[in-house]
């Protein structure tokens, strides 16, 4: 597996070796020794979620302000841009975004640490997507930063194309404005 660091360097992309031939393929979606010794963490995977969605689908920027999730995330049919937002305050990185593109195709994986905000965009016609998640779904603490935070700026592949928003996701704060953490 390879493992590579984004311009954020906690959040991390994982492109698994794939072996394939006339009948199909196979490759190793998670090694805990791979990823301890790419990130120097040994999380406890508690939850895996499973979503679909439809082309131009926007779902994020979501985080628990308490109960943080650390996120392994990839996606198993279609593609998608996916987004993490550092919302450590104390962090050199903290308001910055990277985005990746995860597809079936590519098979990559990203890691979004606990202390982000994570969002995605369905850009095939529709989108299979798995998290690992590193805490339990606690809706009480869930939180949403804007997808179109001006201050974030992020440049989702959009041109021309308004996303479906959950009533949630458009109800999302600014970052200026938003609950983030401070240790």
């Amino acid at each position: 597996m390879q493992v590579t660091s984004t311009a954020i360097p906690e959040v991390m992309l994982f492109t698994p070796r794939v072996f394939g031939d006339a009948r199909g393929f196979f490759y190793e979606s998670f090694n805990a020794q791979v990823f301890s010794q790419a990130t120097g963490l040994q999380p406890q995977f508690v939850q895996d979620n499973h979503s679909k969605s439809s082309r131009h689908v926007l779902r994020g920027l979501h985080y628990q302000i308490q109960q943080p999730q650390g996120k392994l995330v990839r996606v198993t049919q279609g593609a998608v841009f996916d987004v993490a937002v550092d919302l450590r305050k104390r962090s050199p990185t903290f308001g910055q975004w990277v985005g990746e593109v995860l597809s079936d195709e590519n098979k990559r994986m990203l890691w979004v640490p606990e202390g982000f905000a994570h969002g995605f965009l369905v850009l095939s016609e529709t989108a299979e997507f798995l998290y690992k998640t590193t805490d339990f779904y606690a809706p009480q603490h869930e939180r949403c930063i804007a997808w179109n935070d001006p201050d974030l700026a992020i440049d989702w592949p959009l041109v021309g194309i308004t996303p479906q928003l959950s009533a949630k996701d458009q109800d999302g704060k600014p970052l200026a404005a938003a609950e983030i953490f401070t240790d």
